[in-house]
């Protein structure tokens, strides 16, 4: 039953008061040794933040029983410490005990754990994508801004000196004026397969947590876990599962702080048919003023042949594999991992490089906690928002596309030379595959130009692409609420 007018006014103000109650109560603590911090979610990316807090930790959370009393014993043996167990993260946030979370659950739960934990009182890590969707994202900023919560992103190139040092030297000009930033993601990622009957879900998995906001489906896959990520109702394929971190480091380098005006996405789901729905094949091209970011998703290997061995047999396009290129004027930088930067002329030449060992993206963040200082954060929620978004709206080009032949792609984009060349490479690449893009019916998705107000966030050119920005309907217990518009 729906809240009254009266009732959300004073579970609104009770929220609030909760929040600023838990601020205070640490607001002297100045020593990142002071937070107690609990992780939530670790089937995955998360045992990396267990390991990043080992000093901090308190407490652990998974909807996975399993896995959670796995690791909860794991900690106890190796560590010789005892840490509290939930398997609801609302439990969890109950707790006055507990400073700050830090989140590695899956895309489609990010938002709603995130800004309950800032209404709770709690700062927040979140990994990336920060959101599964557009609106999501501006709810966890506007969250953080509300509550006064430290919410940190988990794109941790942001904390390398490598490219921090790098991004200066190419903004500073020295290399003239950028005229593209490229990001790669070429990974291996072989069909996950298809059941003939629903899969049937593990009795130690909380399978209505699991699924949190996002619709509760039978599933046709072999597996619930990680596989996900191939899943339009709760992944964002992956160029927003491992191309994020390209697409951040893409849009630092260029120095834009909003969302592209314009963008288009031509792909599909190729070389085989599973229960995945995302793009295993796409570019994306984001249409900025001063230079654009291409983005390009592969996720079959060099050839037919390399099918038999995925991992070895991946492209790469001018040194950069799962990385960046920014081309300017008088060179260009290739980013071929997290802690590295490679600076060339344009003879290929390598003039310039930096290599530094990552430092801790989750102690920048603990840092910032103790010092009740958003600003010291090097990866702000705003900036996973942004980072994020621009994988959601080259995904609802993707969604609003209609299958091309190869001809009829061509034709359309070849009055755009960098977007014209890259469907030209990924047309070479699936034909590599053997994957039958010529004939007359067409296979591969052509989206729409979306245009954005880059201030509302709203498409100004296509309303159903607007209906794409959010979640059509939201579980309930399970909601983001509307905190931008509160």
């Amino acid at each position: 039953m729906p809240l009254s007018r009266r009732e959300f006014i004073a579970a609104t103000a009770a929220t609030a008061a909760s929040a600023s109650w838990a601020k205070a109560l640490r607001a002297d603590a100045q020593d990142i040794s002071d937070i107690r911090v609990a992780v939530i979610g670790f089937n995955g990316r998360g045992n990396i933040h267990i390991d990043e807090l080992k000093n901090n930790l308190v407490a652990l959370c998974d909807v996975d029983e399993k896995v959670l009393n796995t690791k909860a014993d794991w900690v106890s043996a190796e560590w010789g410490r005892k840490v509290e167990r939930f398997t609801d993260y609302r439990k969890l946030l109950e707790r006055k005990d507990i400073d700050a979370v830090s989140i590695a659950t899956p895309n489609h739960t990010h938002a709603s754990i995130a800004v309950a934990a800032a209404q709770a009182g709690k700062d927040v890590y979140v990994e990336k994508p920060v959101s599964h969707n557009i609106w999501e994202g501006r709810q966890m900023v506007a969250a953080a801004r509300k509550y006064d919560c430290i919410m940190q992103c988990g794109t941790q190139s942001r904390s390398n000196e490598s490219l921090q040092q790098a991004v200066d030297f190419i903004q500073s000009g020295q290399l003239g004026k950028i005229q593209y930033a490229l990001g790669t993601c070429y990974k291996p990622r072989p069909s996950i397969g298809k059941l003939d009957r629903p899969l049937s879900i593990p009795s130690h998995l909380d399978y209505d947590g699991w699924c949190g906001p996002a619709e509760k489906r039978e599933l046709m896959r072999t597996r619930v876990h990680y596989d996900w990520h191939w899943d339009f109702n709760t992944g964002n394929g992956d160029m927003g599962n491992q191309g994020i971190h390209q697409m951040d480091i893409a849009r630092w380098f260029l120095g834009e702080d909003k969302l592209a005006p314009r963008v288009i996405s031509i792909g599909g789901r190729l070389g085989y048919e599973d229960a995945g729905d995302t793009p295993n094949t796409q570019v994306v091209y984001q249409d900025y003023a001063a230079a654009p970011l291409i983005f390009e998703t592969r996720g079959l290997p060099r050839s037919k042949a390399g099918q038999k061995h995925w991992g070895n047999s991946m492209d790469n396009f001018r040194g950069s594999r799962v990385g960046v290129i920014v081309q300017c004027e008088e060179g260009f930088a290739v980013v071929p991992s997290y802690r590295e930067v490679r600076i060339y002329d344009n003879q290929g030449k390598l003039v310039k490089q930096w290599s530094n060992e990552q430092n801790s993206h989750h102690t920048n963040w603990l840092e910032a906690v103790a010092a009740r200082d958003q600003s010291k954060l090097k990866a702000d929620i705003l900036e996973g928002h942004l980072s994020s978004s621009l994988c959601h709206t080259g995904t609802i080009s993707h969604r609003l596309g209609e299958s091309k032949t190869v001809l009829e792609i061509a034709d359309f984009v070849k009055g755009n030379p960098m977007l014209s060349g890259s469907f030209e490479r990924m047309a070479s690449h699936l034909r590599a595959n053997q994957v039958d893009i010529d004939s007359d019916e067409g296979v591969i998705t052509l989206g729409p130009w979306l245009e954005l107000d880059t201030t509302t966030e709203m498409f100004t050119n296509n309303d159903a692409a607007n209906q794409l920005r959010r979640r059509e309907e939201q579980r309930t217990p399970h909601v983001v609420p509307d905190i931008e518009n509160s």
